[in-house]
C-alpha cells in the first residue's frame, strides 16, 4: 500500500518532527546543535520562512515553520541532508541519521 501524500501548502503554519534512527542521538553536543540551527537559519532565509519554535532534543526536533516561497518539502530535503552530511563526516559514520519521513502537521491558527 503506497504511502499518503502530504499536505504542503505554502503559507500554512506546520509543526514538524523528525527522529533519529531507531531512537538514535541526532545532537550528540553543543556543536551538533550549533551545526543544526546554522544550517535551519540558511535555509530559512534562502526559503523566505518563518520560523515562530524550535525545539532540539537528543533524538529528535520539533519546528513550528510557516514557508512562504518554497514548498515545505524542499525546505526539509535541504536542512536534514544537509545535517546528515554534516553529522556523519564530523562523527566518522555512515548511513542514514534520520527515521523515515519527517512528519509535519498543520497548526490552526
Amino acid at each position: 500500500m503506497p504511502r499518503q501524500s502530504r499536505i504542503d501548502i505554502t503559507g500554512m503554519v506546520y509543526h514538524v518532527m523528525a527522529r533519529g534512527v531507531a531512537g538514535q542521538a541526532v545532537f550528540i553536543d553543543d556543536q551538533d546543535r550549533t551545526l543544526f540551527l546554522q544550517r535551519l537559519e540558511k535555509v530559512l532565509s534562502e526559503g523566505e520562512c518563518d520560523l515562530y519554535a524550535w525545539c532540539l532534543m537528543e533524538t529528535h526536533f520539533h519546528l513550528l515553520i510557516r514557508p512562504k516561497r518554497q514548498a515545505l518539502a524542499g525546505i526539509m530535503r535541504r536542512l536534514l541532508t544537509g545535517y546528515a552530511i554534516g553529522f556523519n563526516r564530523r562523527h566518522k559514520r555512515q548511513g542514514h541519521l534520520f527515521q523515515n519521513r519527517y512528519k509535519s502537521l498543520i497548526v490552526e491558527e
